[in-house]
């Protein structure tokens, strides 16, 4: 695995931070000039100088945010995989494996720093050779692949947030169907004020804890009151079980199964909000496909964005899984931890998800002690503060706008 978090960048410290339940979310001083109600977001640290060292000078001119995250998390997920890095000039490609990494909104620092302003100033050849590349929606996939060699399907998909849940079902089923040995699948997310005013237009972000950044992100509260924009990249390896052990590859865990549907924006959604029946029917139909009762999941890595949607999923769960408050599985919110890392979300929740599951632990949501009324049925299952836990079966689902949905099972490995 690999992942660049607003918390922390890297396995050991993303981990640290997530028991730790230390917060990413900061104050961004351009927000504030260019008159955002939000004024916080999730923003990997110390990005610039992990890019100088990791990329020359040539390649970082013809990268944005976004490809830097994907690359930097590829890297790491790529060693930790046991692979080397390629050296300069190295012609191997890795023909027996490809990489699923998908992005929700992309390249638009460079098309609002670069592309508009120059080309409407009627600077076209002021552009340079690389803008193409750099505004091409999968231009995370394709840099990921150049760095590394990759030599399967290579491709970016975006489905909103639910983009990097939706990656890492794809890439199970073509590692399933024996289409790839391998596949590196995730999301990535650049950091941009042009990414996230849209959404502070629509006044879904959270602009009441702009004095206290750590405060700010709260699913499940009474008190919520938006999201909170994020940045990042969270990947996965996907092996089969032969290549993995055959090559004495470390395993981390199993995924059982996955699905992804769509509510067609009836029944109560919307291009905005889920149809409940077809989150109940993305999360069925992902046990269906992991082939384990619902009485097996012992944690759920939820969506939950600190909307009004987090009572609705939390419901939706209740039924999917048949299972009432007095039997529900633990319950968090890697989201209180690190914003809403769009296209990046559900690659950062699969890591976190994994981390927890390897690791005994199930880290707390922040900041929902004033619990929403329609929760409190389920406080008990409601995780506030790390705790030491044995977790083996992980049900991790994205909800995205379009009334699209996405849920993975993983299940801790055990040799």
């Amino acid at each position: 695995m690999g992942v660049v978090a607003p918390n922390g960048i890297g396995l050991d410290a993303f981990e640290s931070a997530l028991r730790a339940g230390r917060s990413g979310i900061r104050y961004i001083e351009k927000m504030e000039e260019l008159g955002f109600a939000c004024r916080v977001a999730g923003v990997p640290p110390g990005v610039d100088e992990l890019a100088e060292a990791s990329f020359s000078a040539e390649a970082r001119m013809a990268m944005n945010s976004d490809m830097i995250h994907a690359c930097l998390a590829g890297f790491e997920c790529w060693q930790d995989a046991g692979f080397t890095l390629p050296e300069p000039g190295d012609e191997t490609v890795h023909w027996d494996t490809g990489a699923i990494v998908g992005t929700g909104i992309g390249g638009l620092d460079t098309i609002g720093e670069k592309l508009v302003p120059r080309t409407d100033a009627g600077k076209v050849r002021r552009l340079g050779s690389t803008m193409v590349e750099q505004t091409m929606a999968s231009c995370v996939s394709a840099s990921v692949s150049g760095f590394l060699g990759l030599g399967g399907q290579v491709t970016t998909n975006s489905s909103a947030c639910t983009t990097g849940t939706e990656a890492v079902v794809n890439g199970y089923f073509t590692i399933k169907e024996g289409r790839s040995k391998r596949v590196m699948a995730g999301g990535s997310e650049g950091a941009s004020h042009y990414i996230w005013a849209g959404f502070d237009a629509m006044r879904v972000l959270n602009r009441t804890s702009n004095d206290a950044p750590e405060r700010a992100s709260r699913p499940m509260s009474a008190s919520a009151a938006g999201f909170i924009p994020a940045a990042g990249a969270g990947l996965l390896m996907l092996e089969s079980l032969d290549s993995a052990l055959a090559r004495g590859a470390r395993i981390y865990a199993e995924v059982l199964g996955g699905h992804v549907n769509c509510g067609g924006q009836r029944g109560g959604g919307s291009m905005t909000a889920p149809n409940p029946e077809g989150v109940e029917r993305c999360v069925r139909g992902a046990l269906n496909e992991a082939a384990i009762s619902p009485a097996a999941i012992d944690l759920i890595n939820g969506h939950l964005t600190a909307t009004m949607a987090d009572v609705l999923e939390v419901t939706n769960w209740s039924r999917a899984l048949e299972r009432g408050p007095e039997d529900f599985p633990l319950v968090n919110a890697t989201k209180s931890l690190v914003g809403h890392g769009l296209g990046a979300a559900g690659g950062l929740e699969l890591v976190a998800s994994t981390l927890q599951m390897v690791g005994g632990f199930a880290h707390g949501s922040l900041n929902c002690e004033d619990l929403h009324p329609g929760l409190e049925p389920f406080a008990s299952s409601i995780v506030h503060e790390t705790i030491e836990k044995e977790i083996n079966v992980v049900a991790k689902a994205s909800f995205g706008f379009g009334d699209v949905n996405g849920c993975v099972i993983l299940r801790r490995w055990d040799t």
